[in-house]
């Protein structure tokens, strides 16, 4: 039976409704591994500099029935990510449940946008969620389709977690950090390399397209070369070349957004992360080696890659060096991209989606 074990939530969630609403409860909807906090975590910290209000934590992956009551009886409900039980969750009319979704901007097509068979579920559990937050109005349009959801509750307030960029960080300090962790000679700029995952095997173990000799013999002198792999990476690539050449793997570095802070340069390919560190209006270079490939066998994009993205896109190891070396950047085409994705970076998206929230129910 389809969405077997959703409906059960469902159900179960219902039996639960029988607790009334607590004005000051919040609950979070995430999973254990707590993969997608940031969002929710600057929420968090909104609402605590407005009053008293009880916190708590659904996971979807954990059976608890506390967790029930609690997600039944709150007042506000929080997701970061997808979690298909909403479609069969009909939550009290007191409550106002807000997909605060993971990603930034629009890139890569998800959702309704590449898969019809999802459409059905996906209208279902738009309709029992209030809003959806996005970072513009110009991609409005792409996340209506992607999640199947009416445009007048889709509210472009801003990412919320985009407001770490703007406290009080001391950069220098954390960079010396970084250097001592991986014994970097501290006058080297730092290279992360965050390539994406893809589901063709063959074109995971990106060192198999990355001359790592090459690079540090051009760029060796100038620039360490950190890598961030996709967890799903992992699966498929091999560190067999480590001898060739020096770099620091960082994939498991606890904070992606102090390594976004921190890097001087990003090389990346089909990854969103690059939509936030052109907020930085930083240099990003396009490594798309299997460009025609991913463009035909996986999800496509909701513009035309190669004039669209905030930099320059190569497609060979040379090309790639050579970006670099040159510092071939147009910082005119970042700002024009950076506009597409944001209607305004200020640090305060946090503050504008509770005070939204919070007038809605005044």
């Amino acid at each position: 039976m389809k969405y077997f074990k959703h409906k059960i939530y469902g159900a179960l969630f219902s039996i639960f409704k029988v607790f009334p609403i607590n004005k000051n409860k919040i609950t979070f909807i995430t999973d254990s591994k707590e993969s997608f906090r940031g969002n929710l975590d600057y929420i968090k910290r909104e609402f605590e500099k407005r009053g008293s209000f009880e916190f708590n934590v659904f996971y979807k992956d954990k059976f608890s029935f506390s967790s029930f009551k609690n997600l039944a009886s709150s007042k506000f409900v929080f997701l970061n990510d997808n979690f298909f039980p909403i479609a069969f969750m009909n939550f009290k009319k007191e409550t106002t449940v807000t997909q605060l979704w993971h990603a930034p901007g629009a890139f890569k097509k998800f959702g309704g946008s590449v898969d019809s068979g999802s459409v059905d579920i996906l209208k279902k559990i738009s309709k029992n969620t209030d809003y959806l937050i996005v970072s513009s109005k110009n991609i409005e349009d792409y996340y209506s389709e992607a999640f199947q959801i009416q445009k007048d509750k889709i509210k472009p307030l801003g990412l919320p977690r985009a407001d770490y960029y703007f406290e009080n960080h001391d950069i220098d300090e954390l960079k010396a950090r970084f250097y001592k962790k991986y014994n970097i000679d501290a006058d080297k700029k730092i290279v992360l390399y965050a390539p994406t995952f893809r589901d063709e095997e063959k074109y995971n173990n990106v060192f198999n397209y990355l001359d790592l000799k090459d690079f540090n013999e051009v760029l060796g002198s100038d620039y360490i070369l950190a890598l961030r792999l996709h967890p799903k990476i992992k699966d498929f690539y091999s560190d067999d070349i480590s001898t060739e050449g020096k770099y620091v793997d960082c994939s498991d570095y606890p904070s992606e957004q102090e390594l976004l802070l921190i890097s001087d340069v990003l090389i990346t390919d089909y990854s969103s992360i690059m939509i936030e560190f052109a907020m930085l209006n930083k240099p990003i270079v396009f490594f798309a080696y299997d460009f025609d490939t991913y463009l035909s066998d996986e999800r496509g994009f909701y513009f035309d890659f190669k004039s669209g993205v905030p930099g320059p896109v190569v497609e060979n190891s040379s090309q790639l060096i050579n970006a670099v070396k040159n510092y071939d950047f147009d910082e005119s085409r970042i700002s024009k991209f950076v506009k597409t994705q944001f209607d305004v970076i200020d640090g305060k998206a946090s503050e504008r989606v509770v005070d939204f929230l919070l007038e809605c129910e005044g």
